[in-house]
């Protein structure tokens, strides 16, 4: 969270180009010149109170904590071109293997976010290791979601999907192959003969980058469908109550879904933008997923909560239904049979 501080600090600092306008869009208030949440939902609270919150003592350090993990060269995922996999890179990072094609969401693989918070383990995967990646999906631009030396390191032809108003960050950095969606909006692609089809929904958060200004990039989940395969949910960041029923609905019997479940104290501050354990049960439930895969909590130090409570307040949220989760160690990997 110190890092999604920094990034607003600095993002009101020097001059902000005028953003192109979104008026086709549900969620760009012309008003406000920029993308909101939908007015039910909790307002992200602003000002001196988070400052000051920020400044003052962070009273769960817990400076020896390393989350579990396992070495992983990266060999057998190179190796795969068929069976449906998961791999927790680490925080929001996912290594998903889809029928052959290679998708990596929200991608950090740096030391730290901008230099300032470190991890606390290293990625479960080196970015050098990684098999060929056909998408790269980003559900929000704040520098723990979206980390520019790892798009500097991946290749230039990557193909990134990303909410409206993302392309021009990445043009800017040589990166051409970029999609752009909408809340609800699908793009469909074929990677070596099998075809796929993307739809970014929505999440309850934010966005804001430096030099890029605040809610000007929209932010949002995706849905991964492939004939046959898995479907798959990636929710990225957000608060609760968001849009979980309304993603069931329109996407009955999802088999994944990679919900956060850390970074989520004091409530007061967080609560609009980051769900709590008790509360992605509860998401997960409204979804009728068949399995939970637990993001977001272990690699950054970034809110108040002990970094070990997440696991062990989701497993009491979960009672009887603890057994639809997959708990993976950072480094970790799923394959199906």
């Amino acid at each position: 969270m110190r890092a999604l501080v920094i990034a607003v600090t600095v993002g009101m600092v020097g001059c902000i180009p005028a953003p192109p306008e979104y008026p086709s869009s549900a969620q760009w208030s012309k008003r406000e010149h920029r993308f909101v949440n939908p007015p039910s939902w909790p307002s992200r609270v602003e000002g001196a109170e988070v400052l000051k919150w920020w400044l003052g003592g962070r009273p769960h350090m817990t400076p020896r904590f390393r989350p579990p993990f396992r070495v992983n060269d990266g060999l057998e995922l190179r190796a795969n071109h068929s069976r449906t996999s998961v791999t927790w890179i680490g925080h929001a990072t996912m290594l998903i293997q889809l029928g052959g094609v290679n998708i990596l969401t929200d991608p950090i693989f740096s030391d730290g976010i901008l230099g300032v918070i470190a991890r606390r383990a290293p990625p479960g995967v080196l970015l050098g290791r990684l098999p060929h990646i056909d998408l790269v999906v980003i559900s929000h631009n704040h520098p723990d979601h979206l980390d520019a030396p790892t798009v500097d390191g991946l290749p230039a032809d990557t193909h990134y999907v990303v909410g409206l108003g993302g392309a021009a960050w990445f043009r800017a950095r040589g990166r051409l192959n970029v999609t752009e969606l909408d809340w609800w909006q699908s793009m469909q692609i074929v990677v070596r003969g099998r075809p796929m089809t993307v739809t970014m929904v929505p999440a309850q958060h934010w966005s804001q980058r430096p030099l890029v200004g605040r809610n000007r990039v929209l932010w949002g989940g995706y849905v991964f469908e492939s004939a046959g395969l898995p479907r798959m949910y990636f929710a990225g960041d957000s608060g609760f109550p968001a849009a979980f029923p309304e993603v069931a609905a329109r996407f009955p019997s999802l088999d994944f879904a990679f919900l956060p479940i850390g970074a989520y104290e004091p409530r007061w501050f967080l609560h609009p933008q980051h769900m709590a354990p008790d509360e992605a049960a509860v998401a997960f439930r409204q979804l009728g997923a068949k399995t939970f895969v637990p993001i977001h909590w272990g690699t950054f130090h970034l809110s108040d909560e002990p970094m070990d409570e997440p696991p062990a307040a989701l497993y009491r949220a979960m009672g009887k239904d603890a057994n639809h989760i997959l708990f993976l160690p950072v480094g970790g990997s799923w394959y199906s049979e």
